[in-house]
């Protein structure tokens, strides 16, 4: 059983257990629109382990190259996405960490978690086998994966790694006090995903989009234009088309159903924008999916 959460205003985790806001999960690109997943952000930290293959890792307007055996920490808040400008596939662990999981409902450790991976820090760190620290947080981030799903109740153990991947990083990231000027427009974008998020089901409009910022139109398009490389409708689409792969993946929902509760207003609409952005259609998607399980 898996409970969907929303994750402090901003992108919907499905975590693992009821309860327990911790994700660990094995993914692939080959199952994104154009071997890209949707821009995102959350409250939550992450780690990245590459697996096999390659790709490229964008972290607020900046864009790092991961290759196998390689990693990354990604910080509270930042918008992020993997990718593969050339379109192979790439296979990886991903562990998502919530605030909550590490004290943030106390003061003391709300205080801490935002010294430690607030918006005044390094927004990611690159994870290289290398390095003896950086090989002990790759290492975990596999431990935390392989117990996450070897069939253990082991809730303290699990608290415990997902402290330690924590305590890792946190000896090792430093202030970044240069970001503050950046932080506004990254807030603004924040804004606006963050709307994107939690209402894609329905129609959107620009100035809809535009509003949740305290925008205009055309400050809208410029500040997705310029630290996204895309216009709010295309954010809009790929976002559309990653839910909809999820659903495809994880439930047995018709396309039909799917395609409303992604934002589609017709089957054949969905099936259409999902072939041109797949490169197939949503059923040869889900019994692909299916052949790798």
């Amino acid at each position: 059983m898996k409970l969907e959460v929303f994750s402090d205003l901003s992108e919907r985790l499905n975590y693992n257990l009821p309860d327990f806001p911790l994700y660990a999960r094995k993914g692939s690109l080959r199952h994104f629109d154009r071997y890209a997943a949707a821009y995102h952000w959350h409250p939550d930290v992450e780690f990245i382990l590459i697996l096999d293959g390659s790709m490229e890792y964008f972290v607020n307007g900046q864009t790092i190259s991961l290759s196998k055996g390689e990693g990354i920490f990604v910080n509270s808040k930042r918008l992020h996405y993997g990718f593969s400008a050339a379109q192979t596939d790439c296979t990886f662990l991903v562990v998502v960490i919530h605030p909550s999981l590490l004290g943030g409902g106390t003061l003391a450790g709300k205080a801490y978690f935002e010294q430690k991976f607030g918006s005044a820090t390094e927004h990611f760190l690159l994870l290289q086998p290398e390095v003896g620290w950086q090989q002990e947080v790759l290492d975990s981030i596999r431990a935390v994966y392989e117990d996450m799903h070897d069939g253990s109740e082991n809730l303290f153990r699990r608290m415990s790694q997902a402290a330690n991947l924590c305590a890792l990083v946190s000896d090792h990231i430093q202030s970044a006090p240069q970001q503050d000027n950046d932080e506004h427009a990254w807030m603004l974008i924040r804004a606006m995903t963050r709307h994107i998020h939690q209402n894609h089901e329905k129609k959107l409009t620009i100035d809809e989009i535009a509003s949740a910022g305290s925008v205009c139109r055309s400050t809208c398009c410029s500040l997705f234009k310029k630290h996204l490389g895309q216009t709010p409708n295309n954010y809009l689409i790929q976002y559309r088309i990653q839910k909809s792969c999820e659903m495809l993946k994880e439930t047995e929902r018709s396309v039909g159903e799917i395609a409303l509760a992604s934002g589609f207003q017709t089957s054949s609409y969905f099936s259409s924008v999902f072939r041109k952005h797949m490169g197939f259609s949503p059923q040869h998607f889900r019994q692909t999916v299916e052949a790798v399980k």
